[in-house]
């Protein structure tokens, strides 16, 4: 248990931000997989929309500090090539 309430104030404020954080991060890894799951069916006009939506999400992600800049950029980019490649192959 906190002894002073400066002390007591910052766990509520940790708690509350692992629960943001941790709602986040979760996000992060249901778009990206909606995006894997489009690229290995057949579905190419839905490909495209779970690309844009899980840029959305990892951008707004890194803007809050969730997570790192290089991260956000690497994700993103990793995700674009991988739904060239997927309509090169087709």
């Amino acid at each position: 248990m906190a002894k002073s309430k400066s002390a007591a104030k910052r766990h509520k404020q940790s708690v509350k931000r692992k629960t943001r954080n941790r709602h986040i991060r979760s996000t992060v890894k249901s778009v990206v997989k909606d995006v894997r799951e489009a690229i290995a069916g057949s579905e190419s006009d839905n490909v495209g929309k779970a690309l844009s939506n899980a840029m959305s999400v990892i951008a707004r992600a890194g803007s809050k500090g969730v997570l790192h800049r290089k991260t956000v950029a690497r994700k993103v980019a990793r995700l674009s090539k991988a739904v060239a490649k997927a309509a090169a192959a087709r």
